[in-house]
């Protein structure tokens, strides 16, 4: 197994040496004439930009200083987008390199066609002065060479647009999603009643206080019934995050903030964060149900937290409660419907997966998730997976804009 794992991640290795070797041979070495500095500032950029990558993430799952993470965090995540995206696009420039150079061909002037010989001159009365020897010409750049700093050039802001807008989208905050769900079993009283359905925050060196109390305006805006925080709060400890958090203390909803864990909570400390979030004023559902006016809510840890023998236990959860009631389930992963689906659950409600967050990565996350976002239904259990609030990594998005989504329960009776 251990032969298996190595092969592995001298493959992946090779992949990434191969790729970066592309990116440097198109951006630097391509445009440019010979050797010099371009060439070697480019080599200091890849690398650089993957020594810091490295360094981030190594940093944050190692708990080093808060401070190196910070300094880590911002260039080191950015670039892992940005050389996403310059690949991305230097890739489709093949495409379009063939198709420049032979509209350049087109536009090449045609040779002149032959002067006629002059008449003779009559021989001058005076020799005239030696002439001035005129500069040598610079030579054009070669068609070959004006194609690939074209595409190049366009690659490259293409990219650098791309993560911009995505950044500007995180930072900016998540928008609100509405979405209608009807509960056979909801009685006809709580037709209407709202759910803000908050994910994957991932308070961390990146987003800070400042998000986190973007996230608490935008939910309290909605007027909830009730706040689901469904796993992947934070990215890092309590001594360091604790600050972060203290936003979220400022929750309000007429039945409560309830929180349930995600896998970068058992990354992060989950039982000081456990403790933590009841602090604040959230209540911690751990393999735990609530029986509410109209349902009941059940919460279960995460799958990861397994490892640490704190995983999910759906007969504590589920078990021994009325089936007449509608029951609404708060679990972090997607992949945990199908024990929903077994023990009788009518709506869960995950994140985990961050709709893909960087296209076109929500094909491997569709892969691996039975949804990828939005509603979904699963027998007689219906499933909605939130976008989620911030990102991780990266603090970009592209494809997959961030949300914080109002579920409105209806009642079939009403």
């Amino acid at each position: 197994m251990v032969i298996v794992y190595v092969l592995l991640a001298l493959a992946v290795l090779a992949v990434l040496v191969a790729a970066n070797w592309y990116l440097w041979r198109r951006l630097f070495r391509d445009t440019t004439t010979g050797p010099g500095r371009a060439r070697r500032t480019g080599v200091v950029v890849i690398a650089g930009g993957w020594i810091l990558a490295v360094g981030a993430l190594v940093a944050e799952r190692a708990g080093a200083p808060f401070l190196l993470q910070r300094v880590l965090a911002w260039p080191g995540f950015l670039w892992l987008a940005l050389s996403v995206y310059l690949l991305l696009a230097v890739l489709a420039g093949e495409v379009v390199r063939p198709l420049l150079r032979r509209v350049l061909e087109r536009r090449a002037p045609r040779p002149a066609a032959p002067a006629p010989s002059p008449a003779p001159a009559a021989p001058p009365a005076e020799p005239a002065p030696p002439a001035e020897p005129a500069a040598p010409a610079q030579p054009a750049p070669s068609r070959r060479l004006l194609v690939s700093r074209v595409v190049a050039g366009a690659a490259a802001a293409a990219a650098v647009g791309t993560v911009g807008y995505g950044t500007y989208g995180v930072l900016r905050g998540p928008r609100v999603k509405r979405v209608t769900v009807p509960l056979a079993k909801l009685p006809r009283a709580a037709h209407g009643y709202r759910i803000a359905v908050v994910s994957d925050i991932h308070l961390g060196p990146i987003l800070g206080r400042g998000f986190a109390q973007t996230v608490v305006d935008t939910v309290n805006s909605t007027r909830p019934d009730l706040i689901a925080v469904v796993g992947d709060l934070v990215d890092g400890s309590v001594k360091d995050l604790g600050p972060a958090a203290a936003p979220l203390a400022q929750l309000e909803a007429r039945h409560g903030s309830w929180f349930v864990t995600g896998n970068h909570e058992y990354f992060s400390g989950a039982e000081q964060w456990v403790a933590e979030v009841r602090r604040l004023g959230l209540r911690p559902l751990e393999n735990a149900r609530a029986e509410l006016p109209w349902f009941d809510l059940a919460g279960v840890n995460d799958v990861t937290g397994e490892r640490e023998g704190h995983g999910p236990d759906y007969a504590k959860a589920l078990d021994d409660r009325d089936t007449a009631r509608a029951c609404v389930l708060l679990a972090h992963q997607p992949v945990q419907i199908h024990e929903a689906v077994r023990h009788g659950v009518d709506l869960q409600l995950s994140g985990h997966t961050h709709g893909g967050q960087l296209w076109p990565g929500n094909f491997i996350a569709a892969a691996a998730n039975p949804t990828l976002a939005g509603l979904d239904r699963y027998g007689d259990t219906q499933l909605y997976v939130s976008r989620g609030a911030g990102a991780w990594g990266p603090p970009t998005r592209v494809g997959a804009p961030s949300d914080i989504t109002v579920i409105e329960l209806a009642s079939t009776r009403a």
